[in-house]
């Protein structure tokens, strides 16, 4: 599992599977999340907005990162 490390106190969940290239672009990160395709910290998470803060973990299609602080 990869660590994603941030500098800011949260981070949305669209913008972590963008910035870990989990999906190339905002709107295959809205489709994944709408589809029912990520989970956070084991539970599928529909909310595209969901703040994630160091100790999350994010998991799409078999490959997962955590949030870590920086």
């Amino acid at each position: 599992m990869e660590n994603i490390e941030i500098t800011t106190p949260f981070i949305r969940l669209d913008a972590l599977l963008k910035f870990a290239a989990f999906v190339g672009t905002g709107g295959e990160a809205k489709n994944v999340i709408q589809d029912g395709l990520v989970l956070v910290n084991g539970e599928v998470c529909t909310q595209r907005g969901k703040k994630l803060v160091p100790g999350d973990e994010v998991m799409l299609g078999g490959e997962g990162c955590r949030v870590v602080k920086a």
